[in-house]
């Protein structure tokens, strides 16, 4: 609840910028309301006591609206993603090919965004998926009041899933007025522009009437962007120069347009040739010849970042039921749709029967010297299905979030709190179009009608769509609902010198439910190379309950305790009916201190354990299928006279991927601590720096297609095969099941710098926050004592860990205008390092020498600048650019991560260049 005063002490505490909340005590803002008798208490995240100030022995960043325009973004996504705590999330590109699948993510320290508790008004959301990964777009910034980051473990308070911390979205809520928003994006090269637009309002005054009422209403657009719009994007042939060498890096496809031939004679002689180039002398245009082939430069089809649509509602409301109680509802829906579009379809080797019409005109003409059509057993074409269009895959996702419930003040001294909280994330994933059906495809190709040898724009798309080979519809649906209930009290106990002693208590019980069901085509396998998933319905229950303990032993010295006890139940498949796993449970702690050595200056710190158990697909899901491998691998089994070996391909080949489950999972585990100080001499400046590390035990994921392929020995038992559908043929696949990977070991210093300076034609301001990561690393799965790191290095997990990112922020107010200017920074770091065996690089042209090389990518400062006219009280218009200097990424030859985006990673870099935007807001 919060009244005048206390908002006071929060404009103060975000005064700067995103400060410190342990910089304010009540003696800061005390002065600022005079003669008032009674603060009251409220609740900042990373405890359940309501206080009477701000101080705290925990680092927690605060982001005020006005924080959250200067930065420029429009999204929360992006929001989260600018601020140098975070690392190792979800962005959109992810989803273009790759697996991000149409989500948004927050990651603390790059920890990972399983380990990242988002909360929406104190309270958890349904997750994405059977876990508890948060889908950020499912959350509206313009209904966002403030943003609370709690970069300490907060699991013996807030139950599993905190171990890195905390991001809690406040909601707008005592509004008087009606606001409308609008803003309008364009990239200065074209592609990628947007626009939103928004109205809030409300109604009733709390104190005066009782009740208050916040509705508001948002609707954003983003374009795609393709990559033939940027230079650093628009293939995937990139000739450079390094360590004076003339090199050339490809990355392209076999499945090429003109289609590639193969013929097998009957005597095991293997002929492979490009039609098109027998004739021509060359490969056409986007192929380059590699080895008797041509590949397909699909760079050129692909679109970089997707294109994107949200509705979102909110409501949040209060209503007074005697002078110390108040019933609260909050409710949210938002429906949000991502739409990808990666490379035309693949077909791989569709069957060329001889005496067929394609046979007859491009492959009986070019057989090899001494050999007929009597000779040959087989034949192979091998196409792009460029006239079909992109694969299109669009994610809708629809969230709802209500809850209602109790608040308010028992016997003039408890403070207590309960809720119910229903929650749902239901996700459909359509094929829009592009995607190939099996069972017509060969047919079309066998009998003429598609001519998958002749050169681009003779087939027409009209003919494909005529042919009936391209299916469009929906794919499968995922939904996973939560409903909670949850109660906590904090109360005064007695006396120290140093004042009241504290003691909050609660209990928090869930229930999850998690379903993947799967449409007629999808069950009935119709798309090329996809067998049918399976379907699977999963639930358990979740309880907690936990104690908090404030104790000011003297004036100037605090320590606090919390204890909690977790029981994250068995997990059931309800569709086969039986109990997959046992569930497990355990009791973690944390105890802070802080010392306020002087008036200026708080020193702090915390230890703690945390516990995580695994989520329900990491331990029941059924093996599934996942595409294909993003690089090339020369089959591990070749010669070596394994069994295996029949499941092999010629050469540097794509190979299937399956995901599946582990019910023998064992709980993660975590010990953290913080130390740090905060130091504040005068309203005018303050200084905070913290070093935190976090251990963890047993750790839960998948093991890359990398790792999997680069130690084929250790892990043979994920190599398994699957069966063509064309021809029939047993093909290698691999299988990235959940495993514990062992340990792992993070630590680092946060900082956060504030400065305001009074001059005389106005009022200058800076802020400079930022993460030094010390240590970043954890031991090579199948071992307990390799430890490997992605530390300024593309690593193992095809991911990049930066030892530095900062921010810095310089302002200036001129009366009613306000002007920004945004610095954001990432240290440069090692490449993923391209092998001579693997020849992506070769000397001069495609067909030279195989190099090795390793790129050094450099540093990443990008610039955005914004100005603000306040015109009236009640009206105001913001223009910026963002990525003033127009900034490109390096050069990137890494083959692995993110998506199908070749020539620079797009999750580290601004893909859309400079960007110019103007938006408005009304009041009345």
């Amino acid at each position: 609840m919060l009244n005048n005063k206390v908002s006071k002490a929060v404009r103060l505490a975000i005064a700067f910028g995103a400060v410190s909340t342990a910089a304010f005590s009540a003696s800061s803002f005390a002065a600022e309301d005079e003669g008032v008798e009674k603060v009251e208490r409220i609740e900042v995240t990373g405890s359940a006591i309501k206080r009477t100030d701000l101080e705290g022995a925990l680092p927690v960043t605060v982001l005020s609206t006005a924080d959250i325009e200067r930065t420029g973004v429009d999204n929360v996504a992006d929001l989260m993603q600018q601020l140098p705590s975070m690392q190792g999330f979800t962005t959109p590109s992810d989803s273009v090919g790759g697996g991000g699948g149409g989500i948004a993510t927050a990651s603390i320290h790059d920890l990972g965004a399983q380990y990242t508790l988002v909360l929406l008004n104190g309270r958890r959301l349904a997750p994405r998926g059977s876990g508890s990964t948060i889908d950020l777009n499912s959350i509206p910034l313009s209904a966002i009041k403030r943003v609370e980051v709690l970069k300490d473990g907060a699991g013996a308070l807030y139950g599993s899933d905190a171990i890195a911390g905390v991001v809690n979205f406040i909601l707008k809520d005592d509004v008087d007025e009606t606001t409308i928003t609008g803003r309008v994006s364009k990239t200065q090269e074209g592609g990628g522009d947007s626009w939103n637009g928004s109205i809030t309002t409300g109604f009733g005054d709390f104190d005066k009437d009782g009740f208050s009422v916040v509705l508001s209403y948002s609707h954003d657009e983003k374009d795609r962007l393709a990559a033939v719009d940027r230079d650093f994007a628009k293939t995937g042939i990139i000739e450079f120069e390094n360590n004076n060498r003339n090199l050339y890096f490809f990355n392209g496809s076999p499945n090429a347009i003109p289609g590639n031939a193969q013929v097998n004679y009957a005597d095991g002689t293997v002929h492979q040739f490009n039609p098109y180039q027998e004739q021509n002398g060359q490969c056409a245009e986007d192929n380059s010849p590699v080895g008797d082939w041509c590949f397909f430069d699909y760079t050129t089809t692909i679109e970089i970042q997707p294109e994107s649509s949200r509705d979102s509602f909110m409501v949040n409301s209060k209503f007074s039921v005697t002078d110390d109680i108040e019933a609260f509802v909050e409710g949210s829906y938002s429906d949000y749709s991502m739409t990808t579009r990666i490379a035309p379809y693949p077909s791989g080797g569709i069957p060329i029967p001889v005496g067929s019409p394609l046979y007859n005109q491009y492959l009986e003409p070019n057989l090899l010297d001494g050999y007929t059509s009597a000779d040959v057993s087989s034949a192979l074409g091998v196409w792009r299905a460029l006239p079909a269009g992109n694969r299109t895959t669009e994610w809708n996702t629809k969230s709802t979030h209500f809850v209602v419930g109790v608040e308010g003040i028992i016997a003039d001294e408890i403070d207590f709190e309960t809720a119910f909280t229903y929650s749902k994330n239901d996700t459909d994933q359509n094929y829009p179009t592009g995607w190939l059906i099996g069972s017509k495809v060969g047919g079309a190709v066998a009998s003429g009608e598609i001519d998958i040898f002749a050169p681009q724009g003779t087939v027409t798309s009209e003919e494909v769509a005529n042919s009936g080979i391209v299916y469009s519809g929906p794919w499968s649906n995922s939904s996973t609902e939560m409903k909670g209930l949850d109660a906590k009290a904090s109360m005064p106990l007695f006396e120290l010198s140093g004042g009241e002693v504290y003691i909050a208590y609660g209990a928090d019980y869930r229930t999850y439910d998690f379903d993947n069901t799967l449409s007629p085509a999808n069950q009935d396998s119709i798309i090329l190379f996809l067998s049918a998933d399976t379907p699977y319905s999963f639930s358990r229950n979740v309880w907690g309950a936990f104690t908090e303990l404030v104790m000011p032993v003297l004036d100037n010295l605090e320590v606090s305790a919390s204890l909690r006890y977790d029981d994250v139940g068995s997990v059931e498949d309800n569709l086969n009916q039986v109990t997959v796993n046992d569930g497990d449970s355990d009791t973690t702690y944390k105890l802070t201190a802080k010392w306020q050595a002087t008036d200026d200056l708080l020193i702090r710190g915390s230890y703690g354990t945390g516990f995580k158990a695994p989520s329900m697909l990491d331990i029941g899901q059924p093996r599934a299928e996942f595409g294909v491998t993003s690089d090339t691998y020369v089959c591990p089994f070749e010669g070596t006279g394994d069994p295996k070996e029949a499941w092999c391909k010629p050469g540097r080949s794509q190979y299937n991927v399956y995901t599946q489950g582990n019910p023998n999972l064992k709980a993660e585990t975590s010990k953290q601590y913080t130390v740090g100080f905060f130091y504040a001499p005068n309203g005018d400046f303050s200084f905070g720096m913290d070093y935190w590390a976090v251990d963890m035990e047993n750790l839960v994921t998948s093991l890359t297609e990398g790792q999997i392929f680069q130690d084929s020995e250790r892990y043979y038992d994920l190599f398994s095969y699957k069966t063509n559908v064309l021809t029939g043929v047993d093909e290698l696949a691999i299988v990235q099941a959940s495993v514990n990977v062992g340990s792992s070991e993070t630590s680092g210093i946060d900082w956060d710098l504030n400065k305001k300076v009074d001059l005389d034609i106005g009022t200058f301001r800076l802020g400079w926050t930022g993460t030094y990561m010390i240590e970043s690393q954890y031991t090579r799965p199948g071992t307990t004592d390799d430890w490997i790191t992605s530390m300024g290095q593309f690593g193992d997990n095809n991911a990049v860990t930066f030892r530095v990112v900062s921010q810095l922020q310089l302002g200036l107010e001129l009366g009613d205008f306000y002007n920004n200017f945004t610095v954001n920074y990432r240290s440069g770091y090692m490449d993923q390092f391209q092998s001579a065996s693997k020849c992506s690089v070769t000397v001069e042209d495609a067909l030279g020498d195989c190099a090795d090389v390793q790129l050094e990518i450099s540093s990443y400062t990008k610039v955005d600048y914004q100005t603000k006219y306040d015109i009236t009280d009640q009206a105001a218009v913001t223009f910026g650019i963002n990525n003033l200097f127009d900034v490109a990424p390096d050069l990137s030859l890494r083959t692995g991560g993110a998506g199908h985006q070749v020539g620079y990673d797009p999750r580290y870099t601004d893909s859309y260049g400079r960007t110019f935007y103007l938006s408005g807001q009304y009041k009345f």
